[in-house]
């Protein structure tokens, strides 16, 4: 019987990287008024209420940071 030596690969080093993204997600918000203009005005304040947190459409990587240490 033959034995079979194999090496070990050396597994990479990770490194901890910390990014700052901007995110856009489509959200339902409802508000009571007496009229559109009035609705409007006051989600555009954030007097309104989320009903629900939607799904992220877009997102965009701004700046990337690696972790020294």
């Amino acid at each position: 019987m033959s034995a079979v030596c194999r090496k070990k690969r050396p597994q990479p080093t990770l490194k901890t990287f910390h990014a700052t993204m901007l995110v856009t997600r489509a959200e339902q918000w409802w508000v009571e008024a007496e009229t559109a203009e009035q609705a409007q005005a006051l989600l555009a304040s954030g007097a309104g209420h989320r009903s629900e947190v939607g799904e992220r459409i877009y997102f965009e990587l701004e700046d990337l940071l690696e972790s020294s240490g």
